[in-house]
């Protein structure tokens, strides 16, 4: 999950995965638009990834990130509040 949530502008999303392999977290609108890619690369078990998504060009609103890992998905709810 990210922390600060809700946040503004920026926050931290933490991860880890549980098998090496190519790992991808992106982050949709409300409506499932894409607003950017996060991560896309390999991942390493047993090892914490901290990202920072900044949103000061975004508006207030409900957005969602997406981690998918082989047949893993996990999807986690952000709230930015300006």
């Amino acid at each position: 999950q990210n922390y600060p949530n809700p946040f503004n502008p920026s926050t931290t999303i933490s991860f880890t995965v549980g098998k090496e392999g190519f790992a991808n977290l992106t982050v949709y609108s409300i409506n499932g638009e894409m607003i950017t890619t996060l991560f896309n690369e390999n991942a390493k078990p047993g090892q914490r990834y901290n990202l920072q998504f900044n949103a000061s060009d975004l508006p207030s609103g409900i957005y969602f990130y997406r981690l998918t890992q082989d047949n893993s998905v996990v999807t986690r709810k952000l709230t930015l509040l300006k």
